[in-house]
């Protein structure tokens, strides 16, 4: 059943309304002059984006022009995130897949708490049991099918929509700034939160894994009221200074239009659409619990250029150096590095990209531009063998061809998994592993015994069909 509120159709303005056009003069007026006839000039028009999610909360007065809008929130207030559509390709699709999937997320904005986001949610987990960072307000909401919430992942939540209707989400952030903060002297700065939107349409499989839009920005929870107050100090004094020094900042707006952004680099598992939609109570949330499922950006890279070792080429030009900071999750920095080809940027010494971009990400940019990577705990080496070949090799020309795989968690459960990839097995048929001891013995592999493993050894693996089951027995010798 959905809520819809009764509220005039002015309240919901179409997307161009919401677009400002730019105030940095792009768009200038067209000069007149005797010999130029005005009528035959179009008047440009800023483009409407495709989609926009709109945050009814006021920006914060006290942000300077080259920095990146903040806003401030109550902690555990609904707030309305709108969300609005002037997708072309609705039209092209038939009502029952026009619905679109759209994934909410609270993550942190620095740098430094990103790479240990999942030690910080499972501490303020363990001190806020049954509590959730980020809930749904669902009476409130308009417009919203299904709503799912990941038992797992206190920071998330999804739900389906239609872009040909009305749709609004009110969220809830129960966590506050400081609680991710170290106490320095007396007084805490509380960390900024990033609020994320991505927004995925269906496969003709009928999977959610088409990426559309995404979009973010900066915010930071305060206690009950604590906001508002914090709203108005940003306010008076900013009033109390120059009117030159006024123009360093940015102007406060009423609300905050989210900024495109790349992608979550996130792995889930695929959802298909509900056959009979409808807005869930509460108690008719379903709990999605994927087998694997990762929190920051850092342990979810599998799938990032980063990881690949993409190096930037001294070739690139401003585009290709744009779209290459885009990947390696520079967003932050597009503007700065707005006018640099890729050899423009590789000039740069670690010095000068720690200067302009601070410690931690000009470190992190040094190490992409020259694509250093990360040495795996563990290499092995991994001979595959038929059961029915055997062990002596008779053709003495005949090369054993090796693959090479890399442990990081240095585990039993990890071994298993790049084993089925050897042998391209479900990882769940791998019943039993052992490994070929003294006097011909079969030891059962234990997490213990892959720590104790020596760097770069060889095996020879032997797969074996157990009776009367599915399963494998994995001999390694």
């Amino acid at each position: 059943m959905l809520f819809w509120h009764s509220q005039p159709e002015h309240y919901w303005p179409t997307p161009a309304e919401h677009y400002q056009s730019p105030t940095n003069a792009i768009y200038r007026e067209t000069i007149s002059l005797p010999f130029l006839k005005q009528e035959d000039q179009p008047i440009p028009t800023p483009q409407c984006p495709a989609f926009q999610c709109v945050l009814f909360a006021p920006s914060s007065p006290a942000v300077k022009l080259h920095e990146e809008m903040l806003t401030y929130l109550n902690q555990g207030q609904s707030y309305e995130i709108r969300m609005l559509s002037n997708w072309k390709g609705a039209s092209d699709i038939s009502e029952s897949r026009r619905l679109l999937k759209s994934v909410v997320r609270v993550a942190f904005h620095d740098r430094r708490l990103q790479y240990s986001e999942r030690q910080q949610l499972e501490s303020w987990q363990l001190s806020h049991p049954g509590d959730r960072l980020l809930d749904l307000d669902v009476p409130l909401s308009v417009g919203v099918i299904d709503p799912l919430v990941n038992a797992s992942a206190l920071n998330i939540i999804e739900f389906l929509w239609d872009p040909s209707k009305k749709t609004s989400v009110f969220i809830q952030v129960h966590c506050i700034s400081t609680e991710f903060t170290q106490r320095k002297n007396g007084g805490e700065k509380g960390a900024p939160f990033r609020i994320q939107v991505d927004t995925y349409k269906a496969d003709p499989q009928g999977n959610f894994t088409e990426h559309l839009y995404s979009c973010s920005c900066q915010v930071k929870v305060f206690k009950p009221k604590g906001a508002d107050r914090k709203q108005k100090t940003d306010r008076e004094k900013l009033e109390k200074r120059s009117a030159l020094e006024r123009e360093k900042y940015q102007p406060p707006c009423e609300t905050t239009v989210l900024t495109e952004c790349m992608p979550w680099p996130d792995i889930e598992m695929p959802r298909s659409p509900t056959s009979t939609p409808g807005l869930c109570s509460p108690r008719n949330f379903k709990v999605h619990t994927p087998d694997r499922i990762c929190a920051s950006p850092v342990c979810a890279s599998d799938s990032s250029t980063e990881c690949t070792g993409e190096s930037l080429s001294p070739s690139a030009s401003i585009s290709d150096t744009q779209q290459w900071l885009l990947r390696n999750r520079f967003s932050n920095y597009c503007r700065t590095f707005s006018n640099f080809t890729g050899a423009d940027l590789l000039k740069l010494t670690r010095r000068d990209l720690t200067q302009i971009c601070g410690v931690a990400d000009g470190i992190r940019l040094s190490h992409a531009l020259t694509a250093r990577s990360v040495r795996p705990r563990l290499t092995l080496y991994i001979s595959t063998e038929s059961p029915g070949k055997s062990q002596d090799i008779t053709d003495a020309s005949q090369t054993v061809l090796y693959q090479e795989i890399h442990l990081e968690d240095v585990t039993a459960a990890e071994l298993t998994n790049k084993l089925a990839d050897v042998f391209n097995v479900p990882a769940n048929n791998i019943l039993r592993i052992s490994r070929t001891g003294p006097h011909g013995i079969h030891v059962l592999l234990s997490d213990m015994m892959v720590r104790n493993m020596q760097d770069e050894s060889c095996f020879t693996a032997t797969l074996q069909k157990l009776q009367n089951t599915d399963g494998y027995h994995c001999i390694l010798r």
